[in-house]
């Protein structure tokens, strides 16, 4: 009788934990969309952990800003960063030496560090030394970094297109993953939007 009640205990945990990351990819309003080479990534922000972040980064979709932007430093077995909206963008020319410099019109945000871990499919903000520093840009895990628990922002996970993110232009371990002639993020879209 206990292993029974044991059971069911552990099927209501499973739908409670098993559900959260759903839930967070059927919301369209928090639900970003980026279009690869490849096709779609379909990616769940994360509004309760970083509302800041978020709230900033569905501006900047809103706008077009990071439609064809670079992934500008890319690391095999750990992760692919890109939203550098101020020297990242292809439609006025890549210059590799610029890229991962910039951010946006925006100001920086304060940093909403939180418990989550990095694991692989998580996407959190890069920023310089300063904590407070994040803008624009943002990376996607390629694997687990314990490393930056605790460091960065964290507001997504990859729901869809994991297998996409992983055919990303890799850039010279020598160089810190630059990448020459990147891939990019063909266009980012908001779910709840229609276009």
């Amino acid at each position: 009788m206990q292993l029974k009640k044991l059971a069911a205990f552990l099927v209501v945990l499973a739908g409670l934990f098993g559900g959260a990351s759903q839930a967070f990819a059927a919301d369209p309003e928090n639900t970003m969309i980026i279009t690869l080479k490849d096709g779609d990534v379909v990616v769940a922000l994360r509004p309760d952990l970083a509302p800041k972040h978020v709230a900033q980064i569905k501006k900047l979709v809103r706008e077009g800003a990071y439609d064809n932007v670079a992934f500008h430093r890319v690391i095999d077995g750990f992760m692919a960063q890109t939203g550098d909206v101020q020297y990242g963008n292809m439609k006025k020319g890549f210059d590799a030496s610029l890229a991962g410099t910039g951010g946006s019109k925006e100001a920086d945000l304060p940093a909403e560090f939180s418990k989550e871990k990095f694991v692989r499919g998580v996407v959190g903000m890069a920023r310089a030394q300063d904590p407070n520093s994040a803008n624009s840009q943002f990376f996607i895990m390629f694997a687990p970094a314990s490393s930056l628990n605790g460091q960065y922002t964290i507001v997504g996970n990859v729901e869809k297109g994991m297998e996409l993110v992983d055919k990303i232009k890799m850039g010279d371990a020598a160089s810190n993953g630059s990448v020459s002639d990147p891939d990019r993020m063909v266009k980012v879209r908001i779910a709840a939007d229609k276009n």
